[in-house]
């Protein structure tokens, strides 16, 4: 059982100076006034200065690690300061939701720099405790609920900031077909290495593998060996212990955790990628360079991969050998969602001549963003067709766009569940609100030419 925090020390945090401060600086700091706009100006230099120091720190780190590929940094913990663990305060979201200790963003923000002083000092003279995560459940459009986790506030600026440290060693080791959770690379570029490679290289069959509850099975013993390859600095590896073992606050109970990754948790992606690094790519491209016979292609994106093989034995030798080797390192295998499909430009006629209908399809991660960024995404998609082809007599074109872009969405989220199927009865809400309705937005052809193309002069 976990202590609650009291009422009078986030009035503390959070309170106002009394009436009877007469001073202008007494008020200041809660309701800013026209004459603190030097101070605002001077405060908005020093945070422009705190990055720039934070940005000239994090790249000789950066440099140490592409030079030096083998070395392990065993001196971290100093360059989380103070203007990191700003830095870090001022890139949350402001109206998160508060964790088990009630603070919210703006608490914390009214006695930031005391606030900050306390956290840095805690931190580096070993203090510094986690709280679990309040468990919070948000509901699904399948009418299920999934369960999240709420750090505490100085949970969520300590990790953001031990990850802004470990990035800038470990983009220098992470492979080029990773591509989920990393700076300056997002979805659309996993698509597009994907595309490519389908195009140049010669690909007859995709591998579609998926793990099984990827986040709640990870291993922390492997987690933490594959983290001393690269760092050596045990404060830091204390720190990634206690967030791990942190565990769930929920109704009163404290549960705490022997595996996996923390749900919502801002180290866990990191986290996740240096699991995959050595569990998955380092292997994959080995096992490439060794044992493939054809062509492959590999691309990732979180705990979902895609490999295009030029040959079906290369794919079942690969599949056969990847499934034995996630047994060792605590994960397993999704046996419905990974697959071996045939592909390319021959698979119709190949199916077809054997009498085995049209060729499988795969998605590729997209279900795994949150829906309001699918819906916001797809209604981007449908917006543009309709921009085009939105002309006269062209209605019911747009029409069956929009529904086979619903078709696909649907079947996007029903893999995404391991267990319950979404039904169309659940699906209208989502599709009326993001896609938009169609409806013709140009005029008729003549109506067109004759705005653009005038013709008062008598002999027009």
């Amino acid at each position: 059982m976990m202590n609650e925090p009291k009422k009078s020390d986030l009035a503390k945090v959070a309170g106002k100076p009394t009436n009877k401060a007469g001073s202008r600086t007494a008020a200041e700091p809660v309701e800013p006034r026209a004459g603190a706009e030097g101070n605002a100006n001077q405060q908005s230099t020093n945070r422009t200065q705190c990055r720039a120091r934070v940005s000239q720190a994090l790249e000789r780190v950066r440099q140490a690690a592409r030079l030096r590929k083998q070395e392990r940094f065993t001196a971290l913990l100093h360059h989380i300061n103070l203007d990191l663990l700003r830095m870090s305060f001022y890139a949350l979201k402001r109206s998160a939701a508060p964790g088990v200790d009630g603070v919210t963003w703006q608490d914390y923000e009214a006695c930031l720099e005391s606030n900050l002083q306390g956290l840095h000092e805690r931190v580096h003279r070993g203090a510094y405790r986690a709280l679990p995560s309040r468990r919070k459940y948000i509901p699904k459009p399948d009418g299920r609920q999934r369960p999240l986790g709420i750090a505490s506030l100085e949970d969520k600026i300590l990790q953001r900031a031990v990850v802004a440290v470990l990035n800038a060693i470990y983009e220098e080791d992470f492979l080029g077909f990773s591509y989920g959770f990393r700076p300056k690379r997002s979805q659309h570029d996993a698509l597009d290495a994907l595309m490519v490679g389908i195009q140049r290289r010669k690909v007859n069959w995709i591998l579609d593998a998926d793990y099984r509850s990827f986040f709640d099975a990870v291993s922390h013993d492997w987690l933490i060996r594959f983290l001393r390859h690269r760092i050596g600095d045990e404060r830091i590896l204390r720190l990634i212990r206690k967030w791990l073992k942190a565990g769930v606050f929920e109704e009163g109970i404290v549960t705490e955790s022997e595996a996996g990754t923390p749900q919502g948790a801002t180290a866990s992606p990191l986290l996740a990628n240096v699991y995959l690094h050595y569990v998955f790519d380092l292997w994959a491209q080995q096992w490439r360079k060794r044992h493939a016979r054809g062509d492959m292609i590999v691309v990732r994106f979180a705990d979902d991969s895609v490999l295009g093989f030029e040959y079906e034995a290369d794919a079942k030798r690969f599949l056969a050998d990847m499934r034995a080797r996630s047994e060792v390192f605590s994960l397993t295998l999704h046996p419905e969602k990974t697959r071996i499909i045939r592909f390319g430009r021959y698979a119709a006629l190949n199916r077809r001549e054997r009498g085995q209908g049209k060729p499988e399809t795969f998605t590729f991660f997209r279900r795994h963003q949150p829906i309001p960024e699918q819906g916001k995404w797809l209604g981007q998609v449908v917006r543009g067709f309709f921009a085009y082809h939105a002309v006269p007599t062209n209605y019911r074109c747009l029409v069956v766009f929009r529904v086979r872009i619903a078709q696909l969405w649907k079947r996007a989220l029903m893999r995404r569940s391991q267990r319950a199927r979404r039904t169309w009865k659940q699906m209208p809400r989502l599709i009326d609100d993001w896609l938009p309705r169609p409806r013709i937005l140009h005029p008729w052809p003549e109506r067109r030419f004759d705005a653009k193309h005038p013709r008062w002069e008598p002999c027009a």
